[in-house]
């Protein structure tokens, strides 16, 4: 856990209580890209979050009432490349009330603390082109890269 008494958040993973906030944290972070939040996916990824044999893990940042106010959800990927494993951090969400008052960074301070730990070569992430306000923010703590994202469906499996 990355806390000190000075701190106004705190960072852990999820935990089975916190399962109704994560979900509406997460419902939010759907919602923000306009993406559809049916109850079986949330339930999903919750069950990636709760199974230790799954690769995605999530972090949860907290209010000092320790009340979920953001979250993030990362895994390992290989770099074949480089020859290394890096972090892969695919959400990163913060509940609109508390933007701006240093939660995102607690979750970004943490998972630097958990690439560091696991000898991770870098922690990569995309965003939409338009999210302006979060990419004023990674762009004071990342390196933006030069590639470019492209998604291609699988081959239809109907005959």
């Amino acid at each position: 856990m990355s806390t000190t008494a000075a701190k106004r958040w705190t960072v852990s993973a999820p935990e089975a209580g916190d399962h109704p906030a994560w979900r509406e944290l997460f419902r939010g972070y759907c919602a923000f890209y306009r993406v559809p939040m049916p109850e079986e996916k949330a339930e999903l990824v919750w069950s990636w979050l709760n199974d230790p044999a799954h690769e995605l893990e999530g972090l949860l940042a907290r209010d000092a009432d320790g009340t979920p106010v953001g979250l993030a959800h990362f895994r390992p990927f290989s770099r074949p490349l480089h020859g290394a494993v890096g972090g892969f951090l695919d959400d990163l969400f913060v509940a609109p009330e508390v933007r701006g008052g240093g939660a995102v960074d607690e979750l970004l301070a943490r998972l630097r603390e958990i690439a560091a730990e696991r000898g991770w070569s870098t922690i990569r992430w995309i965003t939409a082109d338009d999210n302006h306000r979060a990419r004023s923010k990674y762009d004071q703590v990342a390196t933006r890269t030069m590639f470019v994202t492209y998604d291609m469906a699988p081959e239809s499996t109907d005959s």
